[in-house]
C-alpha cells in the first residue's frame, strides 16, 4: 500500500436495470457494517439510466457516484450523447474517459479523449482517465510506449492530483480472467508515475492515484493494491455482484 488513500471504482458497463440497484444498496449496507472499515474510497459507475437513482438511493453512504463517459461539449445538437454537466446534475462525482471499449468501439482519439477529461474538470468532476495496451502491444514489446504515449496525448494542462485519477487497465486481460504478472504490474505503474512527473510535475505526479484494472476479484485484489504505485481498482464485471465487490474492497481492511 502506499500513503496515497485507494479507490476502489466499479465500472457497470453496458448492465443494470432498475432491480439492480439492490446490489449497489448491499455494497452501501456492506461499507456500513461496523467490523468493515476499508482505508479506501468506494465509487460504483452505473449505465447513465441509472446515475440518478443509484445517487439517491446512495445518498449519505460511503459510495460516490460516477459516470462512463461523457461528451466533450457542455450542450450542443449531439443526439444520444451525455454531458458532464449532465452527469454532475443527475449525481455524479466522476466520469470514466478514454475505457479501452471506447477507444476501440469508437475510435476515440488521445484527443478526444482529452478534451473529455477537459470537460469533467469544467462541471467540477473527477476525470478517471483509462490507458492500456493490447495483447498484440504486450507480445511486441510496445507496452510502454504505447501506454506513455497515451497518456501524454490524453492527459495534460488542468490535470492534478484532486481532479485526474489514471486507470491502467491492460486490454487483453479484461473480462479474460487473465492478469499480468505482479513485477509488469510494477514496471507499468512505475512508468506511468514516472511518465506524469515528466508531464505534469512531480507534485502532480506524487499525489495522482493510478488504479488497476483487468479481471480483479477477491482472490487476487490484494496482491495486486499491495503493489508499488497500485493505488486501487476499476473493476469491471465483478462490481455487478456485492459479495465479489465488497470481497475486493477487503483488500484495503
Amino acid at each position: 500500500m502506499t500513503d496515497i488513500r485507494g479507490l476502489v471504482a466499479g465500472n457497470w458497463k453496458m448492465n443494470g436495470v432498475a432491480q439492480s440497484l439492490s446490489e449497489a444498496l448491499a455494497v452501501g449496507a456492506g461499507l456500513d457494517a461496523a467490523d468493515f472499515n476499508p482505508e479506501a474510497d468506494v465509487m460504483l459507475c452505473p449505465p447513465a439510466t441509472l446515475v440518478a437513482a443509484m445517487a439517491e438511493k446512495l445518498s449519505g453512504s460511503k459510495v460516490s457516484i460516477g459516470g462512463q463517459d461523457c461528451h466533450a461539449n457542455e450542450t450542443g445538437a449531439h443526439t444520444g450523447d451525455i454531458s458532464a454537466e449532465m452527469l454532475k446534475d443527475a449525481g455524479a462525482q466522476a466520469v470514466i474517459v478514454g475505457h479501452s471499449e471506447r477507444r476501440a468501439d469508437h475510435g476515440e482519439t488521445d484527443g478526444e479523449v482529452f478534451a473529455k477529461g477537459r470537460a469533467c474538470h469544467r462541471a467540477g468532476l473527477t476525470a478517471i482517465v483509462c490507458v492500456g495496451e493490447t495483447e498484440a502491444q504486450r507480445r511486441g514489446g510496445e507496452a510502454l510506449d504505447v501506454v506513455t504515449s497515451q497518456i501524454r496525448g490524453s492527459v495534460g494542462e488542468g490535470c492534478t492530483a484532486a481532479n485526474t485519477i489514471i486507470a491502467y487497465e491492460p486490454v487483453w486481460a479484461i473480462g479474460s480472467g487473465l492478469t499480468p504478472t505482479i513485477e509488469d504490474v510494477g514496471e507499468m505503474h512505475g512508468t506511468i508515475r514516472e511518465v506524469l512527473g515528466a508531464h505534469l510535475g512531480a507534485d502532480a505526479a506524487l499525489g495522482m492515484r493510478i488504479l488497476y484494472g483487468g479481471s480483479v476479484k477477491p482472490a487476487n485484489a490484494r496482491e495486486l493494491m499491495s503493489v508499488a504505485h497500485v493505488n486501487g481498482a476499476l473493476v469491471g464485471g465483478a462490481s455487478l455482484k456485492a459479495e465479489d465487490f465488497l470481497g475486493i474492497i477487503e483488500a484495503y481492511c
